[in-house]
């Protein structure tokens, strides 16, 4: 069963739609929309390995598509077929296009395009039974495989997001860290300079004021 559905911009992780009456029944349901989140963050960072995939959190999987820099998102009980939750997803994904396709990246505000609420719980009404004439017919469709869409646990892809920004803060430190002991490194070498050549320049100028004030007097 499709118990949560999200639509995100990729590219700000901005959140666009979502289904307006998914999880109110669910048990830790903010828990679950709190993951949701955190995987759009790592894919507006880059994060993402696949435009396709399937992440597992509990009882339940996340599935999702990405397709025109934008997130399809949702979750269902990790008995629910899963090309039903991916055809799913290619349903919302077609008509979200086709409605608001040129509107998408100007979008400033989040849940610009809550309206489409009415067409999620329309579909998702429609893929909930899977032993509907319809939804048969399409678990039978040999043209649509979901066998290569890879699937990972949510620790694990959350994770690597978090060792990822770990490693570019490491990264932008021992940057700047390296400017720093670069910057040091001038001063101590100017000083050692100055160090050598000052009583050199010292006993110069000497010699050049006992040559001058003789010339005066003579």
């Amino acid at each position: 069963m499709v118990k949560m559905t999200l639509i995100a911009r990729v590219t700000d992780g901005l959140p666009l739609a979502e289904g307006l009456d998914d999880g109110r029944d669910l048990p830790d349901s903010d828990m679950y929309k709190q993951q949701v989140k955190s995987l759009f963050k790592n894919l507006s960072r880059g994060h993402n390995e696949a435009s396709r995939m399937s992440v597992e959190t509990g009882p339940y999987v996340f599935h999702y598509i990405i397709e025109g820099r934008v997130c399809y998102l949702t979750m269902c009980d990790r008995s629910y077929p899963k090309k039903l939750a991916f055809q799913y997803l290619e349903d919302l994904k077609n008509e979200f296009e086709r409605v608001n396709g040129p509107n998408i990246e100007t979008a400033a505000r989040p849940y610009a395009f809550i309206k489409f609420d009415t067409f999620i719980q329309k579909t998702k009404k429609l893929y909930q039974d899977t032993r509907t004439q319809r939804n048969i017919a399409k678990l039978n469709d040999e043209l649509y495989e979901v066998h290569q869409i890879m699937t990972r646990n949510v620790q694990e892809v959350l994770g690597v997001g978090e060792k990822l920004d770990q490693v570019s803060e490491m990264s932008s430190r021992l940057t700047s860290e390296s400017r720093i002991y670069a910057d040091k490194a001038k001063d101590l070498n100017r000083q050692a300079l100055i160090r050598k050549w000052a009583p050199v320049a010292i006993v110069f100028g000497v010699v050049f004021l006992l040559f001058w004030v003789k010339n005066k007097l003579w």
